[in-house]
Order: structure tokens, then C-alpha cells, then sequence
């Protein structure tokens, strides 16, 4: 039995929005849109973590060197 989950807020005023066809150049324009959007939000919130936490440039060389990986 396959389970689906309700369909988001965002997925629904989609849905609204374009119930009708429209030629693939528009349909590339408005995945542009929505990608760089979300894009942006997330730059916004990785300057924002930045910010509060301090981080620079050796704090991205240490993460280069770090050693992530559990042995379990």
C-alpha cells in the first residue's frame, strides 16, 4: 500500500495559480523564478547563521580539514 501525503500550502496555491497550459519557455521562466527565490531565502539565512556565529575564512578551512565521519 502506497501512502501519499497531503499536498503543501505552497503546492496548492501552485495548483491555483496555473490550472491552465502554458508554452515550455514560460514554464522555464516561472521554475527560474521559483528557484531563485528559495535560493535566495536560503543565502539570506546562511549570511544570517554566519553573522551570528562568528564564522570566516579559516573557519571554512577548518571545516575542509574536519573529520565528519562516525565509526559506528
Amino acid at each position: 500500500m502506497v501512502t501519499t501525503k497531503p499536498l503543501s500550502n505552497l503546492q496548492m496555491q501552485l495548483l491555483k495559480s496555473f490550472h491552465f497550459e502554458v508554452p515550455d519557455n514560460q514554464l522555464e521562466e516561472i521554475k527560474s523564478l521559483l528557484s531563485n527565490y528559495f535560493a535566495s531565502k536560503a543565502t539570506s539565512e546562511m549570511d544570517k547563521l554566519w553573522e551570528e556565529n562568528h564564522w570566516n575564512q579559516e573557519t571554512m578551512e577548518n571545516w575542509a580539514y574536519e573529520h565528519l565521519r562516525s565509526d559506528r
